[in-house]
């Protein structure tokens, strides 16, 4: 909690900063990155580049300080994934302090005079308030999953490579040294870290594709990031789909990430657009082995029918249901109809047709404004915040939370 010494300041001067935080998280990852190029590894140079991770850094900020005031939704949540990204990224405590420095220095820089002691005191509390609960979270995340902090990635092998669907591919991923591959449970991902070409290093995270039943090794599912606008195309799902082959080696981290089953026996719906499908597939592969009388429905949002990925192994594990309905929508349909098994449809998706009992507990995975557009209308439809889960992938994953 925040001291009573500092909350009032905090809530005087939280309009200021929510004004200003872009300004400030753009100078603090300017300077914190030139003056510390070995940072630069643990950050996308995509989000980097197109400014998402200044959006996200400066949405947590303010949302964390907001829920301090009690002015705010609650920031647990997000902060639970925070500390499941910062594990498989093997962020280590004393980096926080490194952070906290760069980051209230540039909350004087831009805010000026504003910043008397008094305030500069009361957000620096805020700060370490923040950075003391991801600490906490990320220690026992590593406790749990074994993992030494200062080295995180294990040595695979890709024993398996394939083609999924345009510009996708699965990897099977086996230890290098023969050991055991680390459990998981479904929903869940690994970072993966790769050399480029230039020298650089760039770590961005995958969801695990299949359930763990009898896999003997890890395999995620890449899709190609093309650029739009001139942007350039992801640099390590482009060199995973173009250069990675059988026998090449990698570096991973453990499996994190609490986009995991919820305990019960509530029918299940599954939402997804694009490379989205991924965690839903291994959620469906689990379900249909381990509580094969469970209700689901999957619905998936697609562009076309030569971009869906892992179609087949979803209905193959629907098939071990005792109750499930595959919907899929195309915006750019092919005459591939409908068979037996998937009920296919025209357009984007559309929330109104998907089957919903009043107990269902549904989970989304997509890009995020698909992600707000759907959580949207199943609030309308009357589904609580409570009974909906979802993993947004990229440095947006704070947003969308209330």
């Amino acid at each position: 909690m925040l001291s009573n010494k500092h909350e009032a300041t905090v809530r005087a001067t939280l309009p200021a900063v929510r004004a200003h935080i872009e300004t400030i998280t753009g100078l603090f990852y300017d300077t914190m990155l030139t003056e510390n190029p070995e940072l630069l590894r643990l950050f996308s140079r995509s989000a980097q580049a197109s400014g998402e991770q200044r959006r996200a850094l400066a949405g947590a900020v303010v949302a964390f300080a907001a829920d301090l005031v009690g002015e705010g939704a609650p920031f647990d949540p997000v902060v639970r994934r925070i500390a499941h990204r910062h594990a498989s990224l093997g962020i280590r405590p004393e980096q926080y302090t490194i952070v906290g420095r760069y980051l209230l220095n540039a909350v004087g820089a831009v805010l000026g005079d504003a910043v008397t002691p008094e305030v500069a005191a009361a957000w620096d509390e805020v700060y370490w308030l923040f950075a003391c609960r991801l600490i906490g979270l990320e220690a026992r995340l590593y406790a749990d999953t074994e993992v030494d902090p200062d080295h995180p990635w294990r040595e695979v092998v890709v024993s398996h490579r394939r083609e999924e669907a345009q510009d996708t591919v699965s990897f099977v991923l086996t230890s290098a040294d023969g050991s055991p591959t680390p459990s998981y449970r479904a929903g869940q991902y690994v970072s993966v870290a790769v050399d480029l070409p230039d020298g650089g290093r760039q770590i961005r995270q995958y969801s695990l594709s299949q359930a763990a039943h009898g896999l003997g090794g890890l395999r995620i599912t890449v899709r190609r990031v093309r650029g739009v606008g001139g942007a350039p195309d992801g640099l390590v799902s482009s060199h995973l789909v173009d250069h990675v082959r059988t026998g090449d080696r990698l570096a991973v981290s453990a499996p994190y990430g609490d986009l995991t089953l919820t305990a019960g026996t509530a029918p299940l719906v599954l939402v997804s657009a694009g490379v989205g499908i991924t965690p839903m597939a291994a959620i469906l592969d689990h379900v249909s082995r381990a509580e094969p009388n469970r209700d689901v429905v999957v619905a998936h949002a697609e562009r076309s029918p030569d971009r869906h990925c892992l179609r087949p192994d979803i209905i193959g594990s629907g098939a071990r249901l005792r109750s499930f309905r595959h919907l899929v929508w195309y915006e750019q349909p092919t005459p591939r109809e409908s068979d037996a098994s998937t009920e296919v449809r025209a357009g984007r998706i559309d929330v109104d047709e998907i089957p919903l009992t009043p107990e269902a507990q549904v989970y989304l995975c997509g890009p995020l404004p698909f992600m707000q557009a759907v959580r949207g209308r199943l609030r309308e439809r009357g589904v609580p915040g409570t009974r909906i889960r979802y993993e947004v992938f990229g440095s947006d994953a704070w947003a969308g939370s209330r």
